[in-house]
Parts: structure tokens; C-alpha cells; sequence
């Protein structure tokens, strides 16, 4: 009957130590699942809104499609006033749900990381309100449904943590955890829960649960020894394979997340038509205010300047082109005094009132002022 039982392993240790790693290594030799609190929140909220969604589209209005609602905007308000975080309560039970999922109950689990301190192992792996209680046993109560079978305690120096965080390529720690502003606050958190009396290693070891402590250090980079410690202890694979119902269960949830996939392809794709002929038909408006408007200057320069080309049509262009004329006829040397002359013998003004030249110098000198007027203009 051992031989089937499922494996529950819990991985702690300092941040940057390797957990994640070592948690990967130990769910693909095993067939396990990994849990980690990040990912284990963005699922629970995923699924939530998943199912909030169904409920709306199939206008569901039982208990249950309300209660997961209500649920969601908890959870969302709870985060937003903690900037992004959620209460522990919220942490814990979202924990233990996700590690009475079927999959985990009867694949087992690697729990990556959590819980971090004495309250919150108590708290996850409290004894449930229908199980029994063995009066006879000085072990505390617990869920013997999710607690670990196995917990390895990764540690390592804070020369050793450092220098590897400080190697890390700046891309890969940029805005996480691991970055330097944050990673040291966090090693020293680490350190303090730790050193504590009330330490989660302590919880464990109450349950009888003994921690094995494994040490990281540059001569097992590639984690072989890590990996040959915990086969050693954990021993083969004894988990069950998934049923046909797990299968189908979990070929529903790709097509849902497939389905919402795509629903949000076509919405995004439906945002962007409805902005781009939103754009069209404000430049569209646009162009059509702009010409308006060039009409309009058109029009009202147009009406300004009537007067003024009547004016030059009636007193100036018709002796003006009669000179040119002459011009293109004649040909003269100096076209421009040519001109001049010919404006002031042939100006009709002149030939009604003419005035009295006294000699053939006063004329050009006349003629001279009037190129000089003219090309000061």
C-alpha cells in the first residue's frame, strides 16, 4: 500500500539557493507536480475569472456562480489595496486548495518554497474540522492528506547567495525578486524567521517529520549530489499515473484556456478595427474641416481683394499690356525704360490733363523718377 501512496515533497531554503531548480529536477524524475505560491495565485484568479465569465455568458445566477464573483472582487480589491499582494489568510487557503486538487492528491506535489514561516506551515497544514483527532498521539493535529512526506532544506553561505546573485545577467533579474535592492531585505527576512525559536523547520520536526538539510556550493553546480540525496531518501517513484477523467479534466482546461485565448485574440483584434475606423473617420473629419476652412480663407480673400484687382483691371492692365505688347513688337534695347516711357505718354490720366513739359530733359528726368518709384514698389 506504501508503494502506491502519492509523494509529497516540501523544498525550502534562503532565496536564490536553487529551490526552483532543484523542484523542477525532483517533479521530472518523479512525475510530480510543482506548486509555487506565485503561479499558484495567477491560476486561482485565472480560473476565477474563467469561470465569472462562463457564468455570465451562460447567465448563470445560482450560489455558486455569485459566490465565485464575489470571491474574484475580494481577491482583486485585497490585492490592490496591498499593492499587488494578497493577506495571508487568502495565501493559505488558496495553498491548501491548490494541494487537495485531485491531481496533486493522487500524482503528489513538490510544495517549491512555502511555507516560509512556523505560522503559516500551522495554519496550511492544519487538521481539517472533520478529521479526527487521536487523543492517545503527542503529535500535533494536521491534514494528513497534504503534508510532506519529505522536507529538504537547502542552505548555502551568504558569500556563496551574493556572488550568485551578482552574476546573474542584468535581464534576467531586472524588476523580480532577485534584483539587489530587493534580494538582500529578503535574505536577511529569511535569516531572521530562521534563527527564531518558532522557525519553520521547528513545525516540521514536531510532526516527526525530520528536515533533511542539504548544503549548495560551487562544486555541484549542475545540482548531481542535490538530486542523488533526495532519490536516496525519497527512493523510487511511487506515484499514480493519471486516470482517464484526470486526462479529460485536463484537456477541458486546455480548451478553455485555448477558447479564452482566442476570444481575446478577436477582441484585441476587434479593439484595434473599431480604433482604426475611429482614426479614419476623425482624419476623415478632420480633412474635411481643414479644406472648409481653406475654402472659406479662399473665399474671403478673394471677396477682399475684388476692389483692388477692378482697380488695377480699369486704371493700369489695359495700358500696361498695350506697352508689353509693343515691346514684343519692337523689341528695345532697354525694355524696362521702354516702358516707363511708354506708361507715361500713353496714361490715359496724362492724355486728359497733359501736363506742360518745358523741355526733352524734364521728361526724362520724369522718366527716371518713375523707374526709380516703380522699382521701389
Amino acid at each position: 500500500f506504501f508503494f502506491f501512496q502519492p509523494v509529497h515533497i516540501c523544498v525550502l531554503g534562503p532565496p536564490a539557493v536553487g529551490k526552483s531548480t532543484i523542484a523542477e529536477k525532483i517533479c521530472k524524475h518523479y512525475k510530480l507536480h510543482h506548486v509555487k505560491l506565485k503561479e499558484t495565485i495567477t491560476e486561482t484568479l485565472m480560473n476565477l475569472e474563467s469561470c465569472v465569465r462562463v457564468g455570465e455568458a451562460e447567465k448563470k445566477g445560482d450560489d455558486e456562480s455569485l459566490g465565485t464573483q464575489e470571491l474574484l472582487e475580494t481577491l482583486t480589491k485585497n490585492m490592490e489595496k496591498n499593492g499587488g499582494r494578497l493577506d495571508g489568510q487568502y495565501v493559505i487557503q488558496i495553498m491548501k486548495d491548490k494541494l487537495k486538487t485531485k491531481p496533486c492528491r493522487n500524482q503528489g506535489f513538490v510544495l517549491d518554497g512555502f511555507p516560509k514561516t512556523y505560522e503559516q506551515a500551522k495554519e496550511l497544514f492544519c487538521a481539517e474540522v472533520d478529521q479526527a483527532k487521536d487523543e492517545r498521539s503527542k503529535i500535533p493535529p494536521h491534514n494528513k492528506e497534504i503534508i510532506p512526506e519529505f522536507v529538504f532544506s537547502l542552505d548555502a553561505t551568504d558569500e556563496f547567495l551574493e556572488e550568485r546573485v551578482l552574476n546573474l545577467p542584468e535581464n534576467v533579474v531586472q524588476g523580480t525578486s532577485h534584483s539587489v535592492e530587493k534580494y538582500f531585505p529578503r535574505l536577511a527576512t529569511f535569516r531572521k524567521n530562521n534563527s527564531e525559536d518558532e522557525a519553520v523547520l521547528k513545525y516540521f520536526e514536531e510532526l516527526l517529520i525530520h528536515p533533511e538539510h542539504i548544503e549548495i556550493n560551487s562544486d555541484d553546480l549542475e545540482n548531481v549530489l542535490v538530486m542523488e540525496k533526495v532519490m536516496e531518501s525519497v527512493g523510487k517513484a511511487r506515484n499514480y499515473g493519471p486516470t482517464a477523467k484526470d486526462l479529460e479534466e485536463e484537456r477541458r482546461q486546455v480548451e478553455i484556456r485555448l477558447m479564452e485565448k482566442e476570444e481575446a485574440r478577436q477582441a484585441e483584434a476587434k479593439r484595434r478595427k473599431e480604433e482604426e475606423e475611429q482614426w479614419a473617420q476623425q482624419q476623415e473629419e478632420w480633412n474635411r474641416c481643414l479644406d472648409e476652412e481653406r475654402r472659406q480663407e479662399e473665399a474671403l480673400l478673394m471677396a477682399e481683394s475684388a476692389p483692388l484687382r477692378q482697380y488695377l483691371m480699369n486704371s493700369v492692365l489695359p495700358t500696361v499690356i498695350r506697352g508689353c505688347l509693343e515691346i514684343c513688337e519692337l523689341r528695345p534695347d532697354d525694355p524696362i525704360h521702354f516702358l516707363a516711357e511708354y506708361l507715361l505718354k500713353n496714361n490715359p490720366e496724362v492724355q486728359q490733363n497733359p501736363p506742360a513739359y518745358e523741355d526733352e530733359p524734364q521728361n526724362c528726368e520724369s522718366v527716371g523718377t518713375f523707374q526709380a518709384l516703380l522699382f521701389q514698389r
